[in-house]
C-alpha cells in the first residue's frame, strides 16, 4: 500500500461513466460518513478514498490506510486496534492502532472482504460508536474516525454467504461508490495511454512524445483492460521506453509482459491412473442374482407370495424371509398377497 497518493495513477477521465462517478465521489467527499467504495483491481480505489478525505473537513488531519489482505487475523487486530504491554509475548509496552492514529481524521480498509469476522465486529463497533478497546485491555478508547472500506467483490453476495456481516455492511454502505472499469470508459483509454507515455517519455529525457501510430491506437482501444488504469500506466510506459525511435510515433505495443518463447510453461496436472472398477464379490454376484429372481417370480405369479414359494420351491415363510431382506417385500407391498 503506498504511503501518499502522489505514488498511485492519478484520477484523469473525460468519459461519463468516469465524471458522474467523481460527481458522487464530490458529493459524498463533506459528509461525516462511512462509505464503500467498490472497483475492479487496478482502477483507482485508494485514489477515491483519498479524494473522499482531502474533500472534507478532514483534510488537514490524518488519512490512514491498512490493506485488511496483507495481515493475518491476530496482526490485523493489534494493527487496527492496538495493544496493551502485556497483551502477549513481545507486546513490552503500549501500542496505538491505526484507529487511534487516525482519530479526527480517515481510515481507509482496503480488501475489507478479507477481514475475519472477530475484527469486523470490532470495526462495527468503532463504526457505530466510536469506541474500542486494544488488544489485551479492557478500557473504552474514545476515537472519532470516518472509515471508508473498500473491495474488489460481492460485499452482499459474501455476506449472503454468512462470510461477511450484515450489520457493517448495512453501516458502511451509507455510501456506495462503484468505479467503472476502464473497458467500459473507451473514451478514457486514449487520454490514460498518452498521459502516461508523455510522463515516460519526459522521464527518459526525449524532447517530445512523438504520438502512437493509428494502429498502435486501435490496438490500445481494442484490448480489454483487466488490470484497468494501473495495466495501461505499465503497457503505455514500457511502450516508449522500448521504442528506439523518439522522433516516430510508437508502433509496437506489448500487452503481455511475459509473452516469450522461452517462457516457462506450467505442466498440467498429471492423470491420476484410472483404478479398474472392482469386481464384484462372490456375495454380491450371488445376491443380485436371487434379487432378480425372486422379482422374476413375484411378477409371473401376479404377486402371490404363496403362490410364488411354491413356484421357487420355498416355504411361505423362507420367501417371506427373503423378501425382507432384500427390501422387496416393502416395494411392492402394494401389489403382494398371501392368498
Amino acid at each position: 500500500m503506498a504511503d501518499s497518493a502522489s505514488d498511485l495513477p492519478p484520477l484523469i477521465g473525460e468519459s461519463t461513466a468516469f465524471l458522474e462517478m467523481m460527481e458522487a465521489v464530490s458529493l459524498a467527499a463533506p459528509l461525516n460518513r462511512p462509505a464503500l467504495v467498490i472497483g475492479e483491481r487496478g482502477t483507482g480505489k485508494e485514489l477515491i478514498a483519498a479524494r473522499l478525505h482531502y474533500l472534507s473537513a478532514r483534510w488537514g488531519r490524518p488519512l490512514i490506510k491498512v490493506n485488511c489482505a496483507a495481515l493475518p487475523e491476530t496482526l490485523l487486530e493489534t494493527e487496527l486496534f492496538g495493544h496493551e504491554a502485556g497483551a502477549f509475548t513481545g507486546a513490552v509496552r503500549r501500542r496505538m492502532g491505526r484507529f487511534e492514529r487516525a482519530d479526527e481524521g480517515t481510515l481507509f480498509l482496503d480488501e475489507i472482504a478479507n477481514a475475519s469476522q472477530a475484527v469486523q465486529e470490532k470495526i462495527l463497533r468503532v463504526v457505530e460508536y466510536g469506541e474500542m478497546e486494544r488488544v489485551g485491555g479492557s478500557e473504552a478508547v474514545r476515537v472519532d474516525v470516518r472509515v471508508i472500506a473498500a473491495t474488489n467483490v460481492d460485499l452482499p453476495g459474501e455476506a449472503a454467504a454468512g462470510r461477511f456481516r450484515h450489520d457493517l455492511l448495512d453501516r458502511l454502505a451509507f455510501e456506495v461508490l462503484t468505479i467503472p472499469p476502464l473497458r467500459h470508459r473507451p473514451d478514457d483509454i486514449p487520454l490514460l495511454a498518452g498521459y502516461f507515455a508523455r510522463a515516460m517519455a519526459m522521464e527518459l529525457g526525449w524532447d517530445a512524445f512523438p504520438g502512437f501510430t493509428p494502429a498502435a491506437s486501435a490496438a490500445l482501444a481494442a484490448y480489454s483492460w483487466p488490470g484497468n488504469v494501473r495495466e495501461i500506466k505499465n503497457v503505455a510506459e514500457r511502450a516508449v521506453y522500448r521504442w528506439p525511435d523518439d522522433t516516430q510515433p510508437i508502433d509496437e505495443i506489448q500487452f503481455d509482459p511475459f509473452a516469450s518463447p522461452y517462457r516457462p510453461v506450467t505442466a498440467p496436472p498429471e492423470d491420476k491412473p484410472v483404478e479398474p472398477a472392482q469386481s464384484p464379490t462372490l456375495r454380491d454376484a450371488i445376491s443380485r442374482f436371487e434379487i432378480g429372481l425372486l422379482k422374476d417370480a413375484l411378477e409371473a405369479n401376479r404377486f402371490n407370495q404363496r403362490a410364488t414359494a411354491r413356484h421357487l420351491g420355498l416355504s411361505y415363510d423362507q420367501l417371506r424371509n427373503r423378501l425382507r431382506k432384500y427390501g422387496i417385500i416393502d416395494a411392492g407391498n402394494q401389489k403382494s398377497r398371501s392368498v
